[in-house]
């Protein structure tokens, strides 16, 4: 049998384990409570009595209970005998009311018992880190005097006083005790609370209570599921209650109430220093820092947080505005000046075979314009299949040649250069211009041989993928680099390319929602081309299940009958390309049985460079009816001919690619067909994919994809270099982001590298925010 000291021992562990991880009641197993209810607390009343109803206590009072409890069990007495040295010393606390630096260490904070080691579990380590781990929502607990109108399964916070309490066992193992609360308004709530025999002795009748739970309705009688209890004794000027109350990102033994009295503690110590003048906060109607980040932890109504969110999210944008513009070698880069004169324009556009729409025509001017200028060009084009960007670009290099400089065009694949190659020949061949083409798949000697006259001058324009970034390439006076599909490539690519500071435009036929490329493309203007080529048909789309799928190939046959071809994508089930050539197999195989009179031939990411572009060749040669194909069709392949695209299991696919695998039809005159077949039948499946079938426009299909799936799905966070953002919505901040993306541009035009004085702090903000160490080091 144990003995006395024994058991104080074995009771005094886990209570004071419970003082050092913040009181959460999370160190026993059952909770405190129980401990205190087993044979093990019996021979220590004082103890039991410092403890009661210590479930229902805020963490300050259960802080103090267990003080008490452990000096009567001499727990601090046997520390003050045996004390340890430190390991280390000790990282003072701030006395109340002292200013801490921003980047003070989190310990500095008075954040109770063991405070610091749970924040630093949430990855907050300096007092800016709290400051700006901003509540991920919002709940209104200020007490509703009437509950008539609220909704089944609304949280709501409710202030009264108990007139009746009681206890029932519905089940085994279940206790339900009840109280009955009237509100100042007479109306009446039944507040439950299930297996926390505590609250009943904790609760006397007559006491006055703020409840916060979700509702149950019965009838007319409402019933509350109850998740935060206080008295209104406590409820005066508590965090939780009473109040709109910020709901914070935590895990488990981190209790909301703990977080929020971290985040006041910080607000109390933060010095304010507002990085924005009081000139810009007043030009974009922005309210000061320590409003915003106060506001945001702990609104005073909801005007005040919208205030607050908006300045904040202001914030956001800004910074990655200015990381973005800064990643360049300096914020404004001075390129070449083109004459691009009106008459060279004329000259090239007399050589089409069609005229520039309208679209083309002002994108065109916002080009030359930039080409007159000293500063580089650096440019974005976006425009939807078929839209004519490759022409606009065309246009520009002639542009470039005129002056007597070299122009590139680098794309992604050899599939779209070939095609590129092929496209700027027709344009610029009758102007005299020399085209080039380098690739990896050419021979040693016949890209030396292209390698030398790319030095030498003796090329106008180069066509190519990553063969022009490589060492051996030396342009002998570049003047304009054209990128195409830009995100396929890394940034360090890009600049190898630029390295002799030509003007750069950026193609994508990708549409992109404006508030992502002001984001992902900061760094370059944005055109848009949103004008189609008259006479171009829109493509008809039509969403089946995968049990019509019969219906779908009889109708790829008769086109076939009449002369056409087309394109049967399947998704990728994994990022594994030997089971995409598999699927792609199977299902070439599965079509040779459902279409026994078409010729079938295949394409996927496993076949070289050389049999992908003769399998692509013999397609638009018409030697084969239906190509089957993974999404290395996706972007740019050309076969006028084809007239519909089948794609399998469209389910798998993004909004935005499947409008992408849509565009590989409809090049020509005739009229086009794209069949999306389902596997999955979902409502949501079916919706989601229902935003193909009802539209054509790119734009409006990318926006759709961004408030589906979020930036990072789109073009892949990391790639973009776009952050995790805790408050801004890239599907709706275009004007928030265009108002920080023109204050970035202002503050750097003036004073590219914040040297002045009054950036220090902009400066100082900009550096922590950035996540990149090599980032740091540009400013």
């Amino acid at each position: 049998m144990a003995t006395v000291a024994e058991m104080r021992e074995r009771l005094r562990r886990p209570l004071a384990a419970e003082l050092a991880s913040g009181c959460a009641d999370r160190v026993v197993s059952g909770g405190v409570e129980k401990l205190l209810a087993s044979p093990l607390a019996s021979p220590f009343p004082v103890v039991r009595e410092a403890l009661r109803g210590y479930a229902g206590l805020d963490a300050v009072r259960r802080e103090q209970a267990l003080k008490t409890a452990l000096a009567s069990l001499g727990g601090q007495e046997k520390e003050k005998a045996a004390p340890r040295p430190p390991l280390r010393q000790a990282v003072p606390t701030a006395d109340p009311g002292e200013r801490l630096p921003v980047d003070a260490e989190i310990t500095r904070l008075d954040t109770g018992p063991g405070g610091a080691r749970k924040l630093q579990a949430l990855g907050l380590h300096a007092l800016r880190d709290v400051l700006h781990a901003y509540p991920h929502r919002h709940e209104d607990r200020r007490a509703l005097p009437d509950l008539s109108t609220v909704e089944e399964g609304q949280k709501v916070t409710v202030e009264g006083r108990v007139v009746s309490k009681a206890r029932r066992t519905p089940r085994p193992n279940l206790l339900v005790f009840d109280v009955t609360l009237e509100t100042p308004s007479g109306g009446r709530v039944r507040a439950s609370w299930f297996n926390q025999p505590w609250v009943e002795r904790h609760l006397k009748d007559g006491a006055r209570l703020v409840l916060t739970g979700r509702v149950k309705k019965f009838g007319r009688s409402v019933q509350l599921g109850v998740e935060h209890l206080e008295t209104v004794e406590d409820a005066q000027g508590s965090l939780s209650t009473g109040r709109i109350v910020g709901v914070y990102d935590s895990k488990d033994g981190i209790s909301q109430e703990f977080l929020r009295r971290a985040a006041h503690r910080a607000l109390q110590a933060a010095p304010f220093d507002d990085y924005l003048p009081a000139h810009w906060r007043q030009k974009y109607g922005l309210t000061d820092l320590a409003d915003a980040l106060w506001g945001i932890h702990f609104p005073t109504d909801e005007g005040h947080l919208e205030r607050a969110t908006n300045r904040l999210r202001f914030d956001e944008y800004l910074f990655l505005e200015l990381r973005v513009l800064l990643q360049g070698e300096d914020a404004v880069l001075l390129g070449k000046r083109f004459q691009a004169t009106g008459e060279d324009i004329a000259r090239f556009e007399t050589a089409l075979p069609f005229s520039f729409t309208n679209a083309q025509r002002r994108v065109l001017l916002e080009i030359t314009d930039d080409m007159r200028s000293e500063r580089q060009m650096a440019r974005l084009v976006q425009g939807d299949v078929g839209s004519g960007k490759t022409a606009v670009a065309a246009c520009a290099l002639y542009l470039a040649v005129r002056d007597g400089y070299q122009g590139a065009l680098m794309a992604p694949t050899e599939i779209l250069a070939r095609q590129h190659y092929t496209n700027l020949i027709g344009y610029l061949s009758k102007l005299d211009v020399r085209v080039g083409l380098l690739i990896g798949a050419m021979t040693p000697k016949v890209k030396l041989e292209m390698q030398t006259r790319i030095a030498e001058g003796d090329v106008d324009v180069v066509v190519g993928t990553q063969a022009l970034i490589q060492e051996n390439v030396r342009f002998d006076n570049l003047g304009l680099a054209v990128v195409d599909e830009e995100h396929r490539f890394g940034v360090m690519q890009r600049r190898r390319l630029l390295a002799g500071r030509p003007d750069v435009l950026v193609m994508s036929a990708t549409p992109i929602p404006r508030s992502l490329a002001l984001t992902a493309y900061g760094d370059l203007e944005l055109s848009i081309i949103d004008e189609l080529p008259p006479g171009r048909t829109p493509v008809e789309t039509k969403l089946i299940q995968d049990t019509h799928r019969q219906q779908a190939y009889g109708f790829v046959m008769r086109q076939i009958r009449e002369g056409r071809q087309a394109f049967v994508v399947t998704a990728l089930i994994e990022e594994n390309e030997n089971l995409e050539a598999l699927a792609a197999t199977q299902l070439a195989d599965d079509l040779k049985v459902i279409l026994p009179e078409a010729r079938i031939n295949l394409l996927h990411g496993k076949m070289s460079a050389a049999e992908k572009e003769y399998v692509m060749d013999r397609f638009r040669a018409g030697e084969f009816d239906v190509l089957v194909s993974t999404t290395v069709i996706e972007v740019g392949v050309d076969v006028p001919n084809a007239t519909v695209m089948v794609i399998e299991n469209a389910e798998r696919f993004g909004l935005s690619q499947l409008h992408q695998l849509r565009g590989r039809v409809g090049r020509g005159s005739a009229q086009s067909y794209c069949v999306l077949i389902a596997g999955e039948h979902s409502k949501k499946t079916r919706q989601r994919l229902k935003i193909i079938e009802g539209s054509t426009d790119g734009f409006v299909i990318a926006e759709a994809d961004l408030k589906l799936r979020g930036p990072g799905e789109i073009r892949g966070t990391r790639q973009s270099g776009i952050p995790d953002l805790r408050l801004g919505d890239l599907s709706s901040d275009v004007e928030i982001i265009e108002r920080a993306r023109e204050l970035a541009k202002h503050i750097l035009a003036h004073d590219p590298r914040l040297e002045h004085p009054r950036l220090q702090y902009l400066r100082s903000e900009l550096q922590n925010r950035s996540q990149s160490v090599a980032f740091r080091e540009v400013i």
